[in-house]
């Protein structure tokens, strides 16, 4: 197991999906606990935010547009986020945590709790087939 993920909470392991509680949304704001669920975003952001790193409530196009928070990556490490999409288009992607190397962290419905999975585990799928990009947040809180 990746050095990063032994430090991730039991609670972090357990967070059911739920693509309505996504950041801003209405879900989320009026009760943050993930124990009530979370879409890919709003669990990437909570991991980070674990390992003191925060980010604003960006949805996938906007991340991939932020250029105050985080900074694309060519080579992913520990912490940054993944974007990936059926076409390569950052708007709807799905978004999961760079843990080691070939191995990301991320929340599906498919799964319906945090799994890790290779790279090619997403080529695999139509829906994530396309890799967007990686982003690092420019700062820890």
């Amino acid at each position: 197991m990746p050095s990063l993920l032994t430090g991730l909470p039991a609670l972090l392991w357990t967070v059911p999906y739920a693509g309505s509680r996504y950041p801003g949304s209405p879900a989320a704001t009026a009760r943050p606990d993930l124990a009530l669920g979370a879409n890919c975003q709003l669990y990437a952001y909570e991991v980070l935010r674990h390992f003191g790193r925060r980010l604003p409530p960006l949805r996938s196009a906007e991340l991939w547009a932020d250029r105050a928070a985080t900074r694309e990556v060519s080579e992913p490490a520990p912490f940054d986020l993944l974007l990936y999409s059926p076409d390569g288009t950052a708007y709807g992607a799905h978004v999961g945590v760079w843990v080691a190397e070939d191995s990301v962290l991320h929340l599906c419905r498919e799964v319906g709790r945090p799994a890790v999975w290779h790279p090619d585990d997403f080529a695999a799928r139509p829906r994530y087939r396309r890799l967007v990009g990686a982003k690092r947040a420019v700062q820890a809180a």
